[in-house]
């Protein structure tokens, strides 16, 4: 699997799962609120990087990419 960094907000999110590791217990809201703003921003920079490759997209392409990043498509 190939490393997505997700840029500096990321590498914020690094920072701050890193201070509330310190002194929270794992299942600490703003912690999984920090872990969950890492995986969005590696998901956002792994988007970007596959959008910026690809060919143009049709339409109906973007419109079905949009049902599953919505979560109303499973296929």
């Amino acid at each position: 699997m190939v490393a997505i960094s997700g840029g500096t907000a990321a590498t914020n999110a690094r920072a701050r799962i890193a201070a509330l590791s310190r002194s929270r217990e794992a299942d600490d809201p703003e912690l999984l609120d920090a872990r969950r703003d890492l995986r969005t921003a590696q998901l956002e920079a792994h988007i970007r990087k596959v959008v910026d490759s690809a060919p143009p997209l049709t339409t109906e392409q973007r419109q079905r990419l949009a049902l599953i990043l919505a979560g109303t498509s499973r296929g």
